[in-house]
């Protein structure tokens, strides 16, 4: 079965058991779909780039779906599936703790992607920017806030043109709206 399907699948039995059996269940059931690993390491890295806990798991679902030994075929990998030449200049620009350098090593990968997340809503100011330039790249961003067919004011995206990206976003931001719902 593919992935999508199967997913689709158990968002129905969670839908039907939270019919048949009530709110309390549909919401184990959810926080089953939405769960919280490396919770210590997230809150860590939440509280030194100022982030949102839930926003760094809305990211981490939308990339790896928590696998931390993932690889895109772009070449990004971990966690948060950052490329090898951004974790070298988010690990040059804000070291891990560790020392480290590995970034399929969940601490080495969250602390570096933490960095860029903030590093990005620090200079876009609006999520839906960072998020995009996340996904596509701040040279591919900067020249849509560029181009009146994409941004009308250079600070926000009324149109993304790469159709990943735009589903990225859309991913990301659900899967935020989810977290924040299911633990506030």
């Amino acid at each position: 079965m593919r992935k999508g399907r199967k997913y689709a699948v158990l968002f129905v039995c969670v839908l039907a058991a939270g019919v048949i059996f009530g709110p309390p269940l549909a919401g184990w059931a959810a926080r089953l779909l939405y769960p919280k690993p490396y919770e210590e390491l997230v809150q860590r890295e939440a509280a030194e780039f100022g982030l949102e806990e839930n926003l760094l798991y809305a990211v981490m679902k939308a990339e790896s779906g928590f696998d931390e030994d993932a690889v895109s075929r772009a070449g990004a990998v971990g966690l948060m599936q950052l490329t090898p030449a951004t974790f070298q200049w988010m690990a040059g620009e804000s070291p891990p703790e560790n020392g480290g350098a590995d970034p399929f090593d969940p601490r080495d990968n969250l602390h570096c992607a933490s960095a860029l997340l903030r590093r990005l809503l620090d200079h876009y100011g609006s999520l839906d920017v960072a998020l995009a330039a996340y996904n596509a790249g701040m040279g591919s961003v900067s020249g849509w806030l560029e181009e009146a067919a994409y941004s009308k004011d250079g600070k926000s995206l009324h149109a993304i043109p790469y159709p990943e990206t735009a589903a990225y976003v859309k991913k990301v931001k659900r899967h935020y709206q989810v977290y924040c719902q299911l633990y506030g």
